[in-house]
């Protein structure tokens, strides 16, 4: 399916850079190229073999004026991103150079890309399925390598190949239970209903695995909200400055210092966090300091992890179990800080109030066991590995509900095959399962999805 019309875009961003590219994709990409670019071979592009790089200038072809020096880059359809006749023009990274030749461009015939539209014609013209372009907005917003590998995984085609897998071996059961309904007069045989029910149960499991790795998924895709809470001056902002790697927040001796929540994106084992330090809990008449301890309060009922610290050098209060119980129904990291110093909390009231949980001793002040905390925190978020190739990970929520669909779907198809109940019965939930697992690959789909999908995306891409 070409599209009749040429698109065109700035697919860099925009602003002052070495480079910026305005990218055309369509029918006319070519000879629109040929009005505006001016070889130094003296080669037209539509002249030219694809996959060719060329020098030049752009030109006004109305005033002949120069607009910039270039380079261009020619591809024919099929081989190009959107398998379409594909220009991309190199030119200077300023605003006007790039805005320019987009209007240039324009002028002659082109019209302004809709976000997305590159990414959504290479799904169209049957370059990419629809798993994969979705995979292509999770590559441009990965936030470590753990979320750049799950993205990658998946533009390659690691979920596709399972929903397709899965959803071949429903056709297969599909086509056993309609020659049922074809041919009443022959039943199933107990090898074959045996076969049928063998697939049957392969199907769900493989739903199930995939279908659990979505929270792990959801963890590289969107980050996991971590929130260091304590009491004031129990060395929070400085724990968080240390994680960070620079000097983000304030810290004083004085207490109270923050009053804010200050909120930064780090990375530990490959694993994005929000990681956030928060105003100390007390009770306290100060204005500015309840406003701030509301704040910290609204970021631990949303914490997905709760890093607790507590000073090692005082005695344990009740603001500190008030703190804990706060806490309670959260995963938490229990730290105790300022171990470099006399110790006077004591450890054994730590451990009736937190049973069960592992209480990292550290110095900030020493820089010591920083990272010992930082392997445990990423531990209690998720003790495993992704490695690139070790198989499809679920990240999406669009293709989370459809998967669940497809199983619910599967599950009754098993509870009325042992029931014996009528094959039609059977054909509605396998065709359904079927169509479940084929919007997530984009077999079947309404073009007001299609839009919702690619709206996201970048102009550009």
């Amino acid at each position: 399916m070409i599209m009749d019309r040429t698109i065109v875009a700035i697919s860099t961003p925009i602003g002052e850079g070495g480079i910026g590219i305005v990218r055309l994709s369509g029918p006319s990409s070519f000879a629109i190229a040929d009005e505006i670019f001016s070889p130094s071979s003296g080669n037209k592009p539509s002249e030219c073999p694809t996959h060719t790089i060329h020098y030049g200038r752009i030109k006004d072809p109305g005033t002949s004026e120069v607009l910039d020096e270039v380079i261009v880059t020619l591809m024919r359809a099929p081989k190009s991103y959107t398998k379409e006749d594909v220009v991309e023009i190199n030119c200077h990274g300023g605003i006007q150079s790039v805005k320019k030749i987009l209007d240039l461009t324009v002028k002659c015939g082109a019209k302004m890309a809709e976000p997305g539209e590159f990414t959504k014609r290479a799904f169209l013209n049957g370059r990419i399925d629809l798993a994969q372009a979705e995979a292509v907005l999770d590559v441009i917003r990965s936030k470590t390598d753990g979320s750049l590998k799950v993205a990658m995984a998946q533009l390659d085609g690691e979920l596709s190949r399972n929903i397709n897998e899965i959803r071949d071996q429903i056709l297969d059961i599909t086509s056993e239970i309609e020659a049922a309904i074809d041919f009443p007069e022959e039943e199933i045989k107990d090898t074959e209903r045996t076969t049928i029910s063998e697939a049957i149960d392969k199907a769900i499991a493989q739903l199930h695995k995939l279908i659990s790795t979505y929270d792990e998924g959801q963890i590289f895709r969107e980050g996991v909200l971590a929130v260091i809470c304590g009491r004031p001056n129990a060395g929070k902002s400085s724990l968080m400055n240390l994680l960070l790697k620079r000097d983000r927040v304030i810290v004083s001796a004085i207490p109270g210092t923050t009053r804010d929540a200050v909120e930064e994106m780090i990375s530990l084992r490959g694993i994005p966090i929000r990681l956030v330090d928060t105003a100390g809990i007390i009770d306290t008449k100060d204005p500015l300091e309840r406003e701030g301890i509301i704040r910290s309060k609204r970021y631990l009922a949303r914490a997905d992890i709760v890093i607790l610290l507590l000073d090692s050098s005082v005695y344990m209060e009740e603001a500190d179990r008030d703190i804990i119980k706060i806490c309670e129904g959260k995963k938490v990291v229990a730290v105790l800080n300022k171990t470099d110093l006399p110790r006077k909390i004591d450890i054994k009231s730590v451990w009736d109030i937190l049973p069960g949980s592992k209480l990292i001793e550290i110095s900030v002040e020493k820089r010591k066991n920083i990272e010992m905390l930082e392997k445990e925190i990423a531990d209690v978020i998720w003790s495993g590995d992704f490695t690139q190739g070790q198989g499809a990970i679920l990240n999406n929520a669009r293709h989370k509900e459809l998967l669940d669909k497809a199983l619910s779907n599967m599950l009754s198809v098993k509870k009325a095959f042992k029931e014996d109940q009528p094959e039609e019965t059977l054909s509605i939930d396998l065709k359904e399962a079927i169509t479940a697992l084929g919007l997530v690959i984009g077999k079947s789909i309404s073009d007001d999805i299609l839009d919702r999908i690619f709206e996201r995306f970048c102009i550009g891409k």
